[in-house]
């Protein structure tokens, strides 16, 4: 039996391998945290459909892995630069954001570093509470589908996100979600239009209306947006201490009226929103071709995709204008979806377990799935805790913090039972709240 089963393994539950590990390494045997993984894909891999090149990281490198919670761990965003020999030219090229190849690179060197048994190319099929001879559920089965099955006292879920994909749209060679962008484009046939629409108004869309200007130079680009232009990323000092970790307490204990305002007012930190620098560069693009009299980049602001329609040689995108209402259709050879994700449902998975809600509304300050009394197993939550713990739920920024969250609250709750070794101040496991 583990202590631990994670489901997925991207950086979440990376960052909580490493947190189990550096609390191994501080204690026997007996007293350690046993754990498995599980994740459906191959290899480790985070986002690599969007690894466009020049693309930089919106968060600074120190929201690493580890740092926040232990800066004196060997998984460090610096120490791999030092292990890559490439640390003084790091601090040479003075930026706190990396290219998001880079910090991939970083994510995949900690994957292989990390001692910890990860079952890749094996997906969760579901999470089955078992019932002890007091009727109480104190672990789950977690059955794969490969058949294998393991019995775990805790299951951390890190499944990740799902595309939201229009209610219209059908996913194809032409039309497909930004996730898989750049596999999809290499599946794509040659273009025979030269025209392309992107759909949506933050980060991604941006990049890649950039992306396809630049790798395509014969062809047209189409911005299309409900909002009347670009609007910039509030990634001012004081707008970013919604990521701290401290303000996770705050929100979490706050009254969920006043929780939910705070999300609202800070939602230009981070959806829908494009750093100013690439917003200043695509306008300089669509400014030049106005003096030059070449048009390829097109701006279809307050407006909306009302239909699409595959043809044998592309797609056609009718694009109304909610200004004046008039609609243009456009033959293209694709359309691209960068429309957001959502949080993976937990119901597929947890079966009778799973909240009633999606996404759940109560969830414990230590990420614990809050389920009926005679549940005494652990289901942690690494994402989907948006309305409940803020912002930071599904981004990097808070990760290191999580896992050692998580791995303080594993260790306290199987203490009460005399198993598992109490929760030290000088573990760097361990959070503030913990000590």
């Amino acid at each position: 039996m583990r202590d631990v089963v994670g489901v997925g393994f991207g950086p979440a539950n990376l960052a909580l391998a490493i947190a189990i590990e550096e609390h191994n390494a501080e204690f026997p045997p007996r007293e350690r945290i046993s754990a498995q993984f599980f994740e459906k894909q191959d290899r480790f891999g985070w986002h690599p459909g969007m690894l466009l090149d020049g693309a930089t990281m919106q968060i600074a490198f120190p929201k690493d892995l580890v740092t926040f919670r232990n800066p004196r761990s060997g998984f460090t965003f610096f120490n791999y630069l030092f292990d890559q020999g490439r640390l003084v030219d790091f601090v040479n090229h003075q930026t706190f954001f990396p290219t998001r190849h880079e910090f991939h690179d970083y994510l995949q060197w900690a994957a292989r570093r990390v001692d910890a048994d990860v079952r890749y190319g094996t997906a969760v099929e579901t999470v089955r509470g078992i019932r002890g001879d007091d009727g109480v559920i104190d672990r789950f089965e977690v059955r794969a589908a490969d058949g294998s099955a393991v019995i775990a006292r805790n299951v951390v879920m890190g499944a990740g996100l799902r595309e939201r994909i229009p209610e219209w749209a059908n996913p194809s060679t032409r039309c497909f979600h930004n996730h898989q962008f750049l596999f999809r484009l290499g599946e794509m046939p040659a273009p025979v239009h030269q025209r392309f629409v992107v759909l949506g108004a933050g980060q991604s869309a941006a990049e890649i209306v950039q992306y396809l200007h630049g790798n395509y130079p014969e062809a047209e680009v189409h911005s299309v947006f409900s909002r009347y232009g670009y609007s910039p990323a509030d990634d001012s000092p004081y707008a970013n201490r919604i990521f701290d970790p401290e303000a996770v307490d705050d929100l979490h204990g706050a009254p969920e009226e006043e929780r939910l305002r705070l999300l609202d007012v800070h939602r230009s930190t981070n959806y829908s929103v494009v750093d100013l620098g690439l917003i200043n560069e695509l306008y300089a693009t669509e400014y030049q071709e106005r003096v030059r009299g070449r048009r390829r980049l097109f701006m279809r602001r307050a407006s909306e995709v009302i239909a699409v329609d595959e043809t044998s040689d592309g797609i056609e995108v009718a694009v109304r204008s909610g200004v004046d209402g008039l609609t243009d259709t456009l033959a293209c050879d694709a359309l691209i979806l960068a429309t957001g994700f959502t949080p993976a449902p937990l119901e597929p998975l947890l079966g009778d377990l799973a909240p009633k809600t999606h996404p759940p509304r109560e969830v414990g300050r230590d990420y614990r799935l809050a389920v009926s009394p005679d549940v005494t197993a652990g289901i942690y939550l690494q994402g989907g805790t948006e309305k409940t713990h803020g912002i930071t739920s599904s981004l990097l920024s808070n990760v290191a913090v999580r896992a050692g969250e998580i791995v303080t609250s594993v260790v306290t709750r199987r203490g009460r039972n005399g198993t598992l070794a109490s929760v030290n101040a000088q573990d760097t496991y361990a959070t503030s709240e913990a000590r």
